[in-house]
């Protein structure tokens, strides 16, 4: 015996009402056969909407059991009943449920998509059903732009789209002119015709009179099933139209770019609310690449104004630190010692520094000033650049000579007359002539004390200033691939051979200055940037906010798109691309937006740069997907997660 293609069995559905449940159908049997013209009747109420929502697996029955080609649908997943209803059922709704932001076209080809049909072969079905049903001049029209009865016949076009093997036809001429109404049955004729099992649900005998089988339904029970002897019975299953499918990772593309579609068709159609939602997204990303371009900023003119002291510096004193009673009598450093040192693989430059406050004169200015000792390399260990004239060499130091290099603020205060070239202008220290030789640049704004620096050849601030044959310390400039430890490590393990087992002196490390200054920027930064990140949270809740809405909002569309065959996971990807999308677009807007504050603030702020990076950047883009995925997937899983025939239901 040939088993049917739709069988129920004690079939019940049940609803929640107060304390007594009510009984929409109760212990209904049927059998339906391939190609079979069946009409469903009965008063309001009756249960007949009801029996169609399980026949097409838009609901599932309270008790009984119902099969599908012998399958019972209660142990059927969800994407397992998309699939019946997409390879099956074709579904013509009363109230047509059009997407209203597609196309006819778009509209009839959404089973197709989900069903992971080609490309090429959904087209060309498309157009075809389309023409067929006489739109063919109607295709790029939205629902708003078609009338009731062409709606209803693109809503037919959809049903056939995946071969509508089982038509399942809910008051097709319900919101329908006589004359509209007519056109649809005669549809729903030739399709029974080539074979196609119709299930017409209806409250006109009139309508009901097209059918080959009546079963009538009252107060949820069948009350008669009887064929209709004005309509011969004739089956003739239909066969499935030949389907092109796609290959596997064509089939996921599509069905990707189908959700990308909607989900930025959504996002036009609500620019004011898509907007608002950015506008946390774009003022949290914005603030955080702010902060972050400042510390960085601000740590690189830090860094800068260092290195106009010299970078990778180690500087050695005579005897312990400051209050250190364990060195007695410490051996004072010498210029033989920084000799040693500049001998050094690890080592750039090296250079004694002796220095002695001074009287300077020059014509009839008298101020106080300090006189620097220094070797000749002394000016490559502190990057000293010249503004004019030239550094002493090794000949100046061994001579003795009475030469000096002065600083911007020396130049400034002897030199009142600007037309006065100070190269070549004889100077007194106490009562010690010299010749100015060269000036160096101004130094960072951050470090200039403001006093007066003369640099002389040490061996004449010895010789002829202090009369002391010993130096204050020795600078050294570390090579640039050379660890800072290392370095300082083996120039203590040096200086103590020197100076005969003893630890008679101490080193002061730049690298340990430049350390605390990035590790406080860094600190400062993280913290401005947390709270700046509140801003992120706030936003990424106002994005979960209206997803909700958003899903509230679009429920008969999420039922459409059940009920013509989409999974649980096209719909999560649709709404989940959407509150991406929202979070990409605002992250993009925010990094613009910060980008013109930190030209703005560099513009506004003299010898401040704001340095907003590429990773910065990144990193934006990253938080503001992340936010997207994390705050979109609570409304996306809620959506997915909707029964079919209940977001149907709802307007």
């Amino acid at each position: 015996m040939t088993q049917p293609l739709l069988r129920l069995r004690d079939v019940g559905r049940d609803y929640p009402a107060g304390d007594e449940p009510v009984s929409a159908l109760r212990a209904v049997n049927l059998d339906i056969e391939a190609g079979e013209f069946v009409a469903i009747v009965g008063t309001s109420g009756s249960g007949k909407s009801t029996l169609m929502n399980i026949l097409g697996c838009l609901d599932r029955p309270t008790t009984g059991r119902y099969e599908v080609h012998g399958r019972n649908t209660a142990e059927l997943t969800p994407d397992e009943l998309a699939e019946l209803r997409r390879e099956h059922f074709g579904f013509i709704f009363q109230r047509y449920h059009l997407i209203g932001d597609l196309t006819a076209v778009g509209n009839v080809e959404i089973p197709a998509v989900y069903a992971g049909q080609a490309r090429a072969a959904r087209h060309a079905r498309t157009r075809a059903l389309l023409t067929r049903l006489g739109l063919a001049d109607r295709m790029g029209h939205r629902p708003t732009q078609l009338s009731g009865g062409q709606q209803q016949r693109v809503s037919i076009a959809r049903a056939l789209m995946n071969g509508g093997r089982v038509i399942l036809a809910d008051e097709p001429t319900g919101a329908l002119d006589s004359r509209s109404g007519e056109e649809v049955m005669k549809v729903l004729d030739e399709l029974h015709n080539e074979g196609h099992t119709i299930i017409l649900v209806t409250h006109e005998m009139a309508v009901a009179e097209h059918a080959q089988r009546i079963i009538e339904l009252h107060d949820g029970a069948v009350l008669r099933d009887q064929a209709n002897p004005k309509r011969p019975a004739t089956r003739a299953a239909a066969a499935a139209p030949p389907a092109s499918k796609a290959a596997g990772w064509q089939s996921l593309r599509d069905r990707f770019v189908e959700a990308f579609r909607m989900a930025t068709l959504a996002m036009a159609a609500h620019r004011m609310r898509s907007f608002l939602t950015m506008l946390g997204i774009i003022i949290g990303i914005a603030s955080v690449v702010v902060v972050v371009a400042l510390g960085a900023g601000a740590q690189r003119q830090i860094m800068s104004q260092i290195g106009a002291l010299g970078t990778n510096t180690i500087d050695i004193y005579s005897g312990g630190f400051a209050g250190d009673q364990r060195v007695s009598a410490p051996q004072p450093l010498r210029a033989e010692d920084a000799q040693a040192l500049a001998a050094q693989g690890y080592v750039d430059s090296a250079t004694p520094n002796v220095s002695a406050g001074v009287t300077l004169r020059y014509g009839s200015v008298t101020m106080n000033a300090q006189a620097t000792g220094v070797g000749e390399q002394y000016f490559r260990v502190r990057g000293t650049k010249l503004a004019m004239g030239s550094f002493f060499g090794a000949q100046a130091i061994y001579r003795l000579e009475q030469v000096v290099v002065i600083d911007d603020n020396a130049r400034t205060r002897l030199f009142t007359d600007k037309k006065v070239n100070p190269i070549g202008q004889v100077v007194l220290l106490n009562n010690v002539p010299c010749r100015v030789i060269g000036v160096t640049q101004k130094q960072g704004s951050g470090f200039d004390s403001g006093n007066l620096t003369i640099f002389m050849p040490y061996t004449t601030v010895m010789g002829r200033i202090t009369g002391r044959p010993f130096v204050t310390s020795i600078t050294v400039r570390v090579a640039d691939d050379t660890p800072m430890a290392a370095a300082e490590e083996a120039i203590t393990r040096l200086m103590t051979m020197r100076h005969g087992g003893r630890k008679d002196f101490f080193v002061n490390n730049t690298a340990n200055i430049r350390e605390t200054i990035q590790s406080t920027t860094r600190t400062m930064t993280l913290l401005i940037g947390s709270i700046a990140g509140i801003s992120l949270l706030v936003g990424g809740i106002g994005v979960m906010n209206i997803m909700l809405v958003s899903v509230t909002e679009r429920t008969r569309e999420i039922g459409v798109r059940m009920a013509v065959g989409a999974r649980q996971g096209d719909i999560l990807q649709q709404f989940l691309i959407e509150a991406v999308l929202v979070c990409l677009v605002g992250g993009a807007l925010g990094v613009l937006f910060a980008m013109g504050v930190s030209a703005l603030i560099s513009a506004l702020v003299p010898n401040f740069e704001m340095s907003v990076s590429l990773g910065s950047m990144a990193a934006a883009f990253l938080c503001s997907t992340s936010i997207g995925v994390i705050f979109g997937f609570l409304p996306a899983r809620n959506a997915a997660r909707l029964d079919p025939v209940d977001a149907l239901a709802r307007e």
